[in-house]
């Protein structure tokens, strides 16, 4: 199994999400509810980053079979700690013939899903000193829809580093 990477468990986010905003028959617009969505260093990931949204979009271009829906997410994100602002961008592919496309398309028996049939690339781009290594780094995800009665749904991103040992 030699040359190939390794992943090291990096961030988790954990964005609430509005209802989605039909702009064509394949394609949706979600924004994600700032101030309460984070973004999240795991306690063992050398780059620290405690940091709340500002701003999130999520177009969702769904296929023409419908069995796929395509993700491209523009955010800002605010450190705490530092103040450092921190561009995050993904791009994606999650799965629609099961519990995920239920949560998409608002089905009145949707409910919490399990990781495995969203997944991400993640993009980071800051100045902020501490936070600058971000952008010499590759990252992928994989998500999950969390839905809890009388609360915004939220995706929950489990994002690692993508290493060679």
């Amino acid at each position: 199994m030699s040359g190939f990477p390794t992943l090291v468990p990096a961030f988790t986010a954990s964005l609430s999400i509005n209802a989605p905003s039909q702009i064509t028959p394949n394609l949706r617009h979600v924004a994600v509810v700032p101030d309460i969505s984070t973004l999240v260093s795991e306690p063992s990931y050398p780059i620290k980053l405690d940091a709340v949204m500002l701003h999130g979009a999520d177009f969702i271009r769904v296929d023409a079979d419908g069995r796929n829906a395509r993700l491209e997410v523009q955010s800002l994100v605010k450190d705490k700690a530092t103040g450092g602002l921190v561009r995050l961008n993904y791009t994606g592919t999650v799965n629609l013939e099961g519990p995920n496309g239920k949560v998409l398309n608002g089905e009145a028996d949707a409910a919490t899903t399990n990781f495995g049939q969203a997944f991400i690339h993640v993009v980071f781009e800051s100045s902020d000193p501490s936070l600058a290594a971000l952008q010499t780094k590759t990252y992928v995800g994989s998500g999950r829809f969390i839905l809890e009665a009388g609360k915004a749904p939220v995706v929950e991103y489990k994002i690692s580093e993508v290493v060679h040992n």
